[in-house]
């Protein structure tokens, strides 16, 4: 334990903590208007960007066209979910028709640039009922809407699982 350091924060009369940031400081004088105002000088509003040319607008996320599909062999792509899913990174997963391997879906155009031993990428996906057992991720949320796996962040874990199993005796991959 450092000595004259502060291990915790104490709050002065107004309920903030000691030494914050001014950003982190709740509104005070300038009112929520002149917060507003300062933030939407500087492209941000309500904590979204906003581009130049939109009017104020936020532009909404491109929703994708297609799928393809990252297919590893069942073990593998079992602990690969795993990793995914303590990174909150899964997106939607099936499991082959014969149940030797794992399909993650991705953004379409991924196939074009995937290079990756032990996994095979091809162009489109065949999407399942959200209530079929082949599932192993099902699509979520009101309209069932299959959510793909970013590529990297597949890429990384898909690495990450195989060390791990190979230093648990399942490997080489």
């Amino acid at each position: 334990m450092a000595i004259g350091l502060p291990q915790y924060r104490r709050t002065v009369a107004g309920g903030v903590a000691q030494g914050l940031a001014p950003a982190l400081l709740p509104d005070g004088p300038r009112g929520a208007e002149g917060a507003r105002g300062a933030r939407a000088a500087e492209g941000v509003e309500g904590g979204l960007s906003t581009f130049a040319g939109g009017g104020g607008a936020t532009a909404p996320p491109p929703a994708p066209v297609g799928y393809d599909t990252v297919t590893v062999a069942v073990r593998h792509g079992l602990e690969t979910v795993d990793i995914l899913r303590l990174r909150r990174a899964c997106g939607a997963v099936l499991q082959t028709a014969g149940g030797s391997a794992i399909s993650f879906l991705v953004p379409a155009g991924t196939a074009d640039l995937w290079h990756l031993p032990g996994s095979s990428c091809t162009t489109g996906a065949v999407l399942y009922p959200p209530t079929d057992p082949r599932w192993v991720m099902p699509p979520s949320g009101p309209d069932s809407v299959a959510r793909p796996t970013d590529a990297w962040v597949l890429r990384s874990a898909l690495c990450e699982a195989a060390c791990t199993l190979t230093a648990g005796g399942f490997g080489p991959f």
